[in-house]
């Protein structure tokens, strides 16, 4: 069952209700984001766009949770660089199974109900520490519960494992299977491998994120990464946008590519950098992400570092926003997943 089903304004009605109703339970229950809503003169939203937001950057500074200690059952960082502070995101076990239960439904839309065959692109080196997980190891681990039968596409130093991935194919080739891995990863450790050893990936239905940064340098736009991934016989292929702050919730890319998609229960406003009042479409500006899911700690309205545009409402592949990521914000802490990943092999 899809969860790309409500127009916009049906959306929205839904939303506002569930999420006024998140800011007053996090209002009662995480003390600084109290003060926060206080000093910010708070009152209660009319629409989805006047919900108070929080800077993203703010789970680095803060510890900002709606749960007693006892109840923490997970804590998740984000990626960041050496050195650099990182996100610490509390989860009970309420959360975490929800966050699950809806990553889940959300990928079904374009897998189906059952588990596929699976090539994981990406080491199990990194899976190093399972008492807190980085943003890459979440990520892995998290799709890993969609697939079966995995196979990594790299060794435990980080090199290919080609022959792992013709033994896939020889055995899962001829159905559906599906491929897991960052943008950056998929393209160097998969596409080129595949070109250069005529793998076969026909069958294959790729849902990648992150790392464009790096493809940008090699002038790698999204549409020619599509183009050559189709020149493997990959053409089943989502992009998806998330983050460790709102785990369990990802946009993800329509059959036809070009724009990300909002799922039912998740919505993005774009701002103008400069007045915060919300973009219209086409016009780009700071992504705000919004979420049901965020119960065990203040995300669930969220003022990203990204650039990012909506260019329709209603007119794509599913019901409801569609828009494109542009970038980082300049000056912006560079991170990704990509840009560490050689330290997690």
């Amino acid at each position: 069952m899809s969860v790309f089903t409500l127009p916009q304004a049906a959306k929205e009605e839904v939303l506002l209700k569930e999420l006024s109703a998140l800011t007053e339970h996090h209002r009662e229950n995480c003390e600084p984001y109290s003060r926060i809503l206080a000093a910010s003169g708070y009152e209660p939203a009319t629409s989805v766009a006047q919900l108070p937001w929080l800077p993203v950057r703010l789970f680095k500074n803060l510890e900002l949770k709606s749960i007693p200690d006892d109840e923490v059952y997970k804590v998740l960082t984000s990626s960041g660089t050496t050195g650099a502070e990182v996100s610490k995101i509390y989860l009970d076990k309420a959360a975490a199974a929800e966050q699950t239960r809806k990553l889940g439904a959300t990928v079904q839309t374009v897998l189906g109900p059952k588990r596929l065959p699976m090539i994981l692109v990406d080491t199990k080196a990194m899976l190093k520490d399972r008492k807190s997980f980085s943003a890459r190891g979440a990520g892995v681990l998290g799709m890993s519960n969609f697939g079966r039968n995995h196979v990594w596409a790299l060794d435990n130093e980080g090199h290919v494992d080609v022959e792992a991935l013709r033994g896939f194919l020889e055995q899962y080739g001829d159905e559906p299977f599906l491929i897991f891995g960052f943008t950056y990863l998929v393209w160097l450790h998969l596409y080129e491998v595949a070109k250069d050893n005529g793998l076969d990936l026909s069958n294959g239905i790729l849902i990648h994120s992150g790392g464009w940064k790096k493809l940008v340098d090699q002038a790698v736009s999204p549409e020619e990464f599509r183009n050559r991934l189709a020149g493997v016989g990959l053409t089943k292929v989502h992009n998806y946008y998330g983050m460790i702050e709102q785990i369990g919730t990802i946009f993800l890319e329509g059959p036809n590519g070009g724009s990300l998609y909002c799922p039912d229960f998740a919505d993005v406003v774009i701002r103008d950098p400069e007045t915060w009042a919300e973009q219209p479409v086409g016009k780009p500006g700071l992504i705000e992400v919004i979420s049901t899911l965020p119960t065990s700690y203040p995300g669930h309205v969220l003022l990203t570092e990204d650039l990012g545009v909506v260019h329709g409402v209603d007119d794509g592949d599913w019901p409801g926003k569609r828009f494109s990521v542009l970038g980082r914000l300049p000056r912006a802490e560079a991170r990704g997943c990509s840009d560490t990943y050689r330290e997690a092999a």
